[in-house]
């Protein structure tokens, strides 16, 4: 019986499929979590996601924008468009707050907020993977025509 129970417990490890929830590692005391000063990051509708000013580059790594064609937030620095079921690169996001941060699940950013469009208004961490930093984003505004504009609120390094 055990026998049984340890391969279907291995069977159901490797079976999972972790592309679409990951799991935040734990949070220990030595995380490093942004609450510096609010900024706020506006990209206007039709702007040119390529030019650096239409670009919140959080990180020498992170460069949040969006494309002209109504699709959802992508990285610059590591995509040329957005990628439904894992973009933005290199970020994993959860609704919630840093507050909170020991039980919230970290997915991809479509997966974590359903719909793009319906992400203004909703407090969201966003954890940085290969800089291991976590942050506050409150998206407030979305465009929802094919213009590519959104805003949102962040908190900053502290």
């Amino acid at each position: 019986m055990r026998y049984f129970f340890l391969l279907s417990t291995l069977f159901l490890f490797f079976a999972c499929d972790n592309d679409t929830v990951q799991p935040m590692k734990e949070v220990g005391d030595d995380a490093v979590i942004w609450t510096g000063a609010i900024t706020t990051f506006t990209k206007a509708a039709d702007a040119d996601p390529s030019a650096e000013a239409n670009q919140d580059r959080i990180t020498d790594d992170v460069w949040i924008t969006r494309g002209n064609n109504g699709g959802q937030i992508y990285n610059a620095k590591d995509e040329n468009s957005a990628n439904k079921t894992n973009s933005p690169a290199g970020t994993l996001w959860a609704v919630g707050s840093v507050n909170d941060i020991e039980n919230l699940t970290f997915e991809k950013f479509r997966a974590a907020v359903g719909s793009p469009k319906s992400v203004v208004g909703k407090d969201l961490v966003l954890f940085l993977e290969k800089e291991e930093v976590y942050l506050s984003v409150k998206f407030t505004s979305w465009n929802a025509q094919k213009s590519g504009g959104f805003a949102y609120e962040r908190s900053t390094e502290n």
